[in-house]
């Protein structure tokens, strides 16, 4: 058998780390190797203890969840962790910013146990993970603070399929809702995906999302 993933669990309120850690503890497939209740002392032990996913709160003290991810994920960054952001809807401005800061992916706090577990595996393979219901809301919501790069679509090295799939990224569409809505197989889809990271120079479906505000396909 393979071994666990290893997470460490970043949060200021103890509640929701006992919480989450006995959710995360509970999987035979995940280990919880650490607790922390602010962004330093995070930085500090995912240093230490090379987690597999860092599950990281935005609102902390001493250093908050943004920082301490720009400085374990960031550009630049020698040994980036894996960091995916756990956040409250109606209290945190600064989600697209931990995302451009190098976070993985972000859920809300009020997902189910099962999303929640799901996310953390599907970072910890390498892949992005974006609730759709926060990135059409989140994401759209501070579109218009986002400075679009100079340049147009045109300047953009895609072909107008890939642009329609990047744009649909973008709106927070699955594999599956891509699939659907331009009426080509899941197979197709992933193809165009892989296309279209590879052209940009892109990580993951989180830095699309960002390449595409930035450049202004979705307003």
């Amino acid at each position: 058998m393979s071994a666990p993933v290893r997470v460490l669990i970043c949060d200021d309120q103890a509640l929701i780390r006992t919480g989450l850690s006995t959710i995360v503890d509970a999987q035979p497939d995940l280990e919880v190797v650490g607790e922390c209740g602010d962004g330093r002392t995070g930085v500090d032990l995912a240093r230490e203890l090379r987690p597999d996913v860092v599950v990281m709160d935005i609102r902390m003290p001493v250093l908050d969840g943004l920082e301490a991810t720009r400085l374990l994920a960031g550009a630049g960054v020698e040994h980036p962790v894996k960091v995916l952001v756990v956040t409250t809807f109606n209290l945190d401005e600064y989600v697209y910013e931990a995302l451009r800061a190098g976070a993985s992916g972000f859920l809300l706090k009020d997902a189910p146990p099962d999303r929640l577990l799901h996310g953390i595996r599907t970072v910890a393979m390498g892949a992005a993970l974006l609730d759709p219901e926060v990135t059409r809301k989140l994401v759209g919501r501070y579109a218009a603070r986002i400075r679009p790069a100079e340049g147009d679509a045109r300047d953009i090295p895609l072909t107008p399929r890939e642009l329609e799939v990047l744009r649909l990224i973008a709106d927070g569409l699955s594999n599956s809702e891509i699939a659907a809505a331009l009426v080509i197989s899941h197979e197709t889809v992933k193809t165009f995906v892989s296309r279209t990271l590879t052209k940009l120079g892109l990580r993951d479906r989180v830095q699309a999302v960002v390449y595409a505000y930035r450049h202004g396909l979705v307003t």
